[in-house]
This record gives structure tokens, C-alpha cells and sequence, in this order.
């Protein structure tokens, strides 16, 4: 028999592997490797790389309960498989494919020197599978929706056999990390299947109605999952199908469906930066490149401690920084708040979020601050800009989130508790809560800085 080289990379489980299943069908044992990349290590986001650390002790756990396990090695990945391959004479090296520009790169080198075969299952449809009629990429994100969707549903998923074959080399591996770091996410396949399972049998029923409230836990959390490929989205996908065929009413069946939308809206990005890998360095529309924006160190700091007298922003920036994770809505308001209200360039802050979240996915990640800056492809408009009041007081009706991440305003009102600045001094007291003395002051004054910024997007306008 054949021994061949899982490389592990996006896909850290053992269900519905293509690489796995392709092996097994080839009747060829399994090397399972992990590389860590130079490219790819601590000093870019230590929340991630702990988080992904903790995730190969539990991949490396389902491996020996399946007489194989893990090797870790760290280097080139070209030099660390070409040293393997001389160990073990493998003949093939099985990955995932990826669609980052690096990976792109990275992957085209090695196939020009070793056998490695790239397999789909990172998105549910390649990027290159879903375009016009002319060959040309969707742009805009409902036109690629509806080509999307009349594509043919992917087939089932498939678990993970029994036993694999174990391989009989005494390979040399890195020390398993043993100490796992708890963060949002318990970070294992099970608890990944276990989320995936809870989200599509109760929530994702009304996810259309509460989907955009912050205080309670009512989305998925399998964004970090599908970072990593502890879940696949196709997996992702055959859950909510099955939810859908359950709905008890058309209601239920549109929250099914909405929520699809959210895994379609993933496959749109990884599409944009698969065939415009400029984003990652530019906006996309050349409208808005030469924007003059407002560099201040002073103001993005306060931001990233979240320090802007703005509770539902302050809450949001820290509890990014404590937990790696951000509910959608709320990347949405602190994004909108540092470009339309600081005027400080998007790129500033997807490059915040890239250090801070355990999911961070440089596609979905541009593509969600590109859209609410309003410089991408299927962006929002210009002018809209999110008011961080108004947000806040139908997203945190009560405050409860706030008060959660900013213990300053633990004792607040509800009366006040979006605006605290607006507390008489009695009430300041009382709630033990001195403006500008326990929490700042709001630092810029919304209706002003909304002005000032559609001057800003005006201007770049009028000079196409």
C-alpha cells in the first residue's frame, strides 16, 4: 500500500474530508502533518495561533483514537514535505485548496516540485465555479446569489471511518501542544458539530428576527469552525437544508434561508479575493483610493481599547480584544464608527481585527469592512453611516452587553445606559459612574463627524 501525505491546513477535522475520503477510496495510508508556516505564526495573532494550537492537541486526540496521529513540523512547507517524502517515499500529498493570494503562491511552487493534489472543500463552490455567463466574475453580491444557488447541491457529507491504516515510520514530530487555551470556542470537531447541531434544531428558526441582537445568543458561532475547517460548509449547508424540510411555517423556512445567505455571502468573498487580489491592498472601487483620511495614532488607539465614550463601541472593542470573536452586527457598528465617525482609514481596522479574532479570514474580513466602509464591491452606500446610538438601543435594548464589557457602566440605567454623557451628576453618583473621570466622554460628536465624512466621500467623488 501507498503511504500519502494529508497536509493539513483549513481543514482540521476527520468527517467529511475530501482528503481523507480520497485516500481511503485509493486504499492508501494516511500521514497526517501539520506545518507550521513562518508566514503563518504568533506574531500576526497570537489569539489565533493559541486557538489553532489547541485545536491540533484535540485533532491529534480523534487521530490516536483511530491508531494513526499528528506530526507536527514547523519550516518552508516545500522543505518540510520534501524531507517527509524522503522518510516515507510518499507518493502523493493530499491539501485543501485555499485562495489567498500567499496560499495561491505558495501551492503553485510546490506542485511545480512535489505531487500535491489540491481538493475542494474549503468553500461549498470553487470560486472559479460560480461566474457569468461571459466567463467574468460576479461583482455584485445578489446576481452571484442566484448563480450560486442554481448550481447542483453538493452530496452528502461523509463521516470518518472507523480506523485509519496506521503508518508504520517513526517520524519525528514537534511536541503536541498539551495545555489548551479556553476562549469563546471549545476548540475541538465535536463541540464544532455539537454548535453547528444546537444552531440549526432551535435558532436558526427566528435567526431573521433576533439575528442583529448583541445581547442575546441567538446566531451560529461556527465562524471560527469554518476558519479552520473544524466543520466543513458543506456540512454547514446539509444543516440548514435539514432545517429548512422541519420548518412549521413559511416564517422558519425564511430564517433558513437567511441564514444560507450568510454562507453564501462567505463563498462571494473568498470569490472576490480569488479573482481581485488587490482588495487585500486597495479598495476595490478605485473611487475611493485616494480618500484623504484622518491619521491620528491617538484616535485609533482609543478605538482599539475601546475608550470612545461610545458604550456599545467600547463594548465591542473589548470584548474583541478578551474574547477573539465579535457578533456580526457589531463588527458592522465599530467598523462604521472608525471610518465614517474617525475618518481613519478601513484598513487600520481590518488589520485590527486580523490580530484580535480567532476566526479571522482575510476574505470575509476585507469584504466586511470594504462594505461597510463602502469602498468594495457590493458595498453599502456611501452615506449610510451607522449611528452608535441608535444601534445600541435596538441591538442591547437594556444594556446587558454593555455592562458585561465596560464594568464602569455596571450600575447604570437603562435610561442612560447608551448615553451615559447625559446623566445629571446626582445620577452619576448614585450609579458610581463620574463622567470623564470613570468613563470618557463621547470623543467626537456624531452628527458632526457624519457631516464631515460624507464631505470626505463626496470629495473623492467628484474627482473620478
Amino acid at each position: 500500500m501507498n503511504h500519502v501525505i494529508w497536509w493539513i491546513r483549513r481543514d482540521l477535522r476527520l468527517n467529511d474530508n475530501p482528503c481523507i475520503q480520497t485516500a481511503i477510496e485509493r486504499n492508501e495510508i494516511i500521514i497526517p502533518v501539520f506545518i507550521q508556516d513562518p508566514n503563518f505564526n504568533s506574531s500576526k495573532s497570537s489569539t489565533r495561533f493559541d486557538w489553532l494550537m489547541s485545536c491540533l492537541v484535540n485533532l491529534n486526540a480523534e487521530l490516536l483514537k483511530k491508531k494513526s496521529r499528528l506530526i507536527l513540523r514547523a519550516g518552508k512547507p516545500i522543505d518540510v514535505l520534501q524531507q517527509i517524502i524522503r522518510e516515507t517515499d510518499a507518493t502523493r500529498i493530499y491539501a485543501m485548496e485555499d485562495y489567498s493570494p500567499y496560499a495561491l503562491r505558495r501551492d503553485q511552487e510546490i506542485q511545480e516540485h512535489l505531487p500535491l493534489h489540491l481538493l475542494a472543500g474549503v468553500t461549498i463552490h470553487p470560486p472559479g465555479s460560480v461566474k457569468k455567463f461571459n466567463g467574468k466574475p460576479y461583482t455584485v453580491f445578489t446576481p452571484y446569489s442566484n448563480a450560486w444557488k442554481s448550481l447542483p447541491l453538493p452530496s452528502t457529507p461523509l463521516d470518518c471511518p472507523e480506523y485509519l491504516q496506521p503508518f508504520a515510520f517513526n517520524l519525528f514530530s514537534l511536541p503536541i501542544p498539551q495545555e489548551i487555551k479556553q476562549r469563546e470556542f471549545i476548540p475541538s470537531e465535536q463541540s464544532a458539530l455539537a454548535c453547528l447541531q444546537n444552531f440549526c434544531s432551535s435558532n436558526i428558526f427566528d435567526y431573521d428576527a433576533f439575528r442583529d441582537r448583541i445581547d442575546l445568543n441567538r446566531t451560529s458561532h461556527i465562524s471560527a469552525y469554518l476558519r479552520f475547517g473544524l466543520i466543513s460548509p458543506k456540512q454547514a449547508l446539509h444543516a440548514a437544508f435539514t432545517a429548512m424540510r422541519n420548518s412549521q411555517d413559511s416564517s422558519q423556512k425564511h430564517s433558513c434561508q437567511t441564514w444560507i445567505n450568510e454562507l453564501i455571502w462567505r463563498e462571494f468573498y473568498f470569490s472576490i479575493l480569488f479573482h481581485f487580489p488587490e482588495v487585500l491592498k486597495t479598495s476595490f472601487n478605485p473611487i475611493y483610493r485616494q480618500i484623504h483620511w484622518q491619521k491620528s495614532t491617538e484616535l485609533l488607539i482609543t478605538w482599539q481599547h475601546g475608550l470612545t465614550g461610545y458604550p456599545i463601541v467600547d463594548a465591542g472593542m473589548r470584548s474583541l480584544r478578551e474574547s477573539g470573536w465579535l457578533h456580526n452586527r457589531l463588527r458592522m457598528i465599530v467598523a462604521s464608527f472608525l471610518v465614517k465617525d474617525l475618518r481613519i482609514n478601513w484598513k487600520d481596522g481590518e488589520k485590527w481585527f486580523m490580530q484580535h479574532l480567532i476566526d479571522g479570514e482575510p476574505a470575509s474580513n476585507n469584504g466586511g469592512w470594504q462594505w461597510t466602509a463602502g469602498t468594495g464591491t457590493d458595498a453599502v452606500p456611501y452615506f449610510r453611516v451607522f449611528n452608535p446610538i441608535l444601534q445600541s438601543q435596538r441591538c442591547d435594548p437594556q444594556g446587558d452587553f454593555i455592562r458585561k464589557w465596560i464594568p464602569e457602566l455596571s450600575k447604570v440605567t437603562s435610561q442612560y445606559i447608551h448615553t451615559p454623557w447625559k446623566m445629571p451628576m446626582d445620577e452619576q453618583i448614585k450609579c458610581k459612574c463620574r463622567i470623564s473621570r470613570d468613563y470618557p466622554e463621547p470623543i467626537v460628536d456624531h452628527s458632526k463627524a457624519r457631516s464631515l465624512s460624507l464631505k470626505l466621500y463626496k470629495e473623492a467623488r467628484d474627482k473620478k
